[in-house]
């Protein structure tokens, strides 16, 4: 089996993984006041630092798909014989649609692309694990198999600091933003099973949504073992709060991390979350 993984620039992936000949990963373009940037050429401090100085809203664009058929056909001259992707859930982006026939057209060589359902650090876990099944020697059967059981037994909790961000994204109405505003509210987020970003709960104050954030962390872990991804969009101190927690708590491997310029576009600065990821010990 020759093995080729393709994700995209929402995925948050270790830079090691990231100097790999068989991962392959599509810009996802991003604008901000008329100029165009791409992600994977600028820091993500870089990028909080122009979403608070701008004028607009920021925006994503969808990969290319031209772009992904025209690598596919790349791969299969170069005889892969199988290709994993892992991308954006479609319940955030058309892209997961528009790329979805591109599995049926390359005779001899196995294209599949599963929902994932979640992004940012969970999605970079995934494609992390699926490479590591590969260098141990798992077969295509069982590499997908352990993303699935990855997949089914993730979460991601999301805190965004300042209803701004969604207003001006047009994921809330900027007369809600106001009221939201004005009463403190904080929206506590999560991805649906469906992979969609809903509102879990709307909490007043920011330290009681840091409690149920914390109290979510410890319902959802009872049993196995689970990397913890602590993330932030330009709110160290309260994910510092967060990564303490989780390490007081006992979570052997807790890693604390930025947004990239992706999903901090969606959520706002100020943002942060927790993540939950599930480990798989692929067979030695």
């Amino acid at each position: 089996m020759k093995l080729a993984i393709i994700t995209d620039t929402s995925a948050d992936i270790a830079a090691s993984y990231l100097k790999r000949e068989d991962l392959f990963v599509l810009e996802i373009p991003i604008s901000i006041d008329g100029v165009d940037y791409e992600p994977s050429k600028m820091t993500h401090e870089a990028w909080f630092d122009l979403m608070k100085a701008a004028k607009d809203a920021p925006k994503t664009s969808q990969p290319s798909v031209a772009e992904l058929s025209l690598l596919l056909k790349k791969l299969k001259d170069e005889a892969y014989t199988h290709v994993l992707g892992l991308f954006l859930p479609a319940g955030i982006s058309g892209f997961y649609a528009n790329a979805f026939y591109l599995q049926n057209e390359f005779e001899g060589m196995s294209v599949l692309f599963p929902e994932t359902f979640i992004t940012s650090s969970p999605l970079g876990y995934m494609v992390q694990t699926a490479l590591d099944g590969k260098d141990k020697g798992d077969s295509f059967e069982e590499i997908l198999t352990h993303f699935e059981w990855q997949r089914d037994h993730d979460h991601a909790f999301m805190l965004v600091d300042d209803l701004k961000w969604l207003a001006k994204g047009g994921r809330l109405s900027n007369a809600s933003a106001f009221v939201g505003t004005l009463m403190n509210i904080k929206p506590l987020l999560q991805f649906s099973d469906g992979g969609e970003v809903v509102v879990y709960d709307k909490v007043r104050t920011i330290k009681k949504a840091m409690s149920e954030m914390k109290r979510l962390v410890l319902e959802n872990t009872k049993t196995g073992a689970f990397k913890v991804y602590v993330l932030n969009a330009g709110a160290l101190d309260r994910a510092q709060e967060l990564y303490d927690f989780a390490i007081a708590q006992g979570f052997d491997d807790v890693e604390m991390t930025t947004f990239g310029p992706v999903i901090a576009t969606h959520l706002g600065v100020g943002a942060i979350a927790c993540a939950i990821s599930p480990k798989f010990e692929t067979k030695d």
